[in-house]
């Protein structure tokens, strides 16, 4: 389980209230060459999100004091972006998006192999190693890559780490469609029906952030094909 040559090393808090599972979390995720802080409890991680600084949380959604949900809602609301990963033991469809609709970044059921948990970190905290221009127009879409904010007719919106990320590989298409395959894998490391089930509801979400009156959103499907950014929009 050794860091991989080309990864950062990154500051990962991992909120988990079962004991064993947390001490396991927190030794592969160091071993991974990464720096780690843990919670057990919604009261926890609350304080330790309170310094900031956190390049990713892993949330258990079942927590003795509330719900991982509820707080990753609560990060959200005070534009937090920090990327998350929600680990539950509920796997239905609807329960997957309710936890996606919460702002979470990606999620993973439970049982799991610390390897695929380390693989979806991975995905989250990815960022290219060569410079980035500062920013990316796209008509009235401005992607502020550096600051990691976007304008749209010079209106803010918030988005996740994710949603971001979709946006962001949309952009530098210009206007060219996206393959889903090519968006699966470039950031979450696998084009599974997991993957793509999540990409679903993460696109749903971003159109609806990106959705003018009148106008509508600027991404557009391509049947049998993927997504393209209406670079006119």
């Amino acid at each position: 389980m050794s860091r991989e040559g080309n990864e950062r090393r990154a500051r990962v808090l991992i909120v988990e209230d079962h004991d064993e599972t947390r001490e396991l979390l927190v030794r592969v995720v160091e071993r991974a060459g990464h720096q780690v802080d843990c919670a057990a409890d919604v009261r926890g991680a609350r304080s330790r999100l309170l310094g900031g600084g956190y390049d990713a949380v892993v949330l258990d959604w079942m927590l003795p004091d509330g719900s991982g949900l509820d707080l990753c809602r609560a990060m959200r609301a005070v534009r937090d972006t920090t990327p998350v990963l929600i680990l539950t033991a509920r796997g239905e469809v609807g329960e997957r998006v309710e936890g996606l609709d919460a702002g979470a970044d990606d999620y993973l059921r439970k049982p799991f192999a610390m390897a695929e948990l380390l693989a979806r970190l991975r995905a989250l905290l990815r960022r290219e190693a060569r410079p980035t221009e500062p920013a990316v127009r796209r008509g009235a879409l401005e992607i502020r890559r550096r600051e990691r904010r976007v304008l749209l007719h010079g209106r803010p919106i918030v988005l996740t780490a994710r949603e971001f990320a979709i946006l962001e590989l949309l952009a530098r298409a210009g206007g060219n469609p996206v393959s889903r395959t090519d968006i699966l894998e470039a950031l979450w490391g696998e084009a599974t029906g997991s993957a793509g089930a999540s990409l679903e509801v993460l696109m749903s979400r971003l159109r609806h952030k990106l959705s003018t009156p009148g106008i509508g959103d600027p991404i557009r499907t391509h049947r049998g094909i993927g997504y393209a950014l209406d670079t006119g929009a």
